[in-house]
């Protein structure tokens, strides 16, 4: 797939709040390695739901926001498939991969508007039609690096 890795250099703070209106206390970089790692400082809400925001913003961000209107996918979902805590010079990350589907956005329109159309048809096979969703769709594999030694330290 064309998915490229958002580019380094843009505060991640500041992109997250521009493109979804929300703000964590975080700093780094898009942690596609250890060295780029995303820094979490604090978290009001428990670390691994934030973890799954960042990754699912990520994700949408690399699948959608940063991809031509005609190749952009919906339907993005993340799922957690490993984790790893790694201590490195002092500091303390968590390595954790991520399961990404999405299918391109104006074939899950299709979806969608079929789903709503035939629902209550008897005629509509459900089956059938989440299994062509399923096979519609792409699935990546991706790390993501958090750097969490901040999190639980007390000022």
């Amino acid at each position: 797939m064309p998915f490229k890795n958002i580019p380094a250099g843009d505060d991640v703070k500041e992109v997250i709040k521009a493109a979804f209106d929300v703000e964590f206390d975080l700093s780094g970089d898009w942690g596609y390695d250890m060295p780029h790692a995303m820094i979490i400082h604090r978290t009001a809400i428990p670390l691994q739901q934030l973890q799954h925001t960042l990754a699912s913003m990520r994700a949408f961000i690399e699948m959608n926001m940063t991809m031509p209107e005609d190749e952009r996918y919906g339907a993005i979902n993340v799922n957690e498939t490993a984790r790893e805590c790694i201590s490195e010079n002092n500091r303390i990350y968590d390595k954790i991969t991520y399961e990404i589907s999405g299918m391109p956005e104006k074939l899950y329109e299709k979806f969608i508007d079929e789903y709503k159309s035939e629902y209550e048809s008897p005629d509509f096979d459900l089956a059938a039609h989440f299994r062509r969703r399923k096979e519609s769709s792409v699935l990546l594999e991706k790390p993501f690096w958090f750097d969490i030694t901040d999190v639980n330290k007390t000022e």
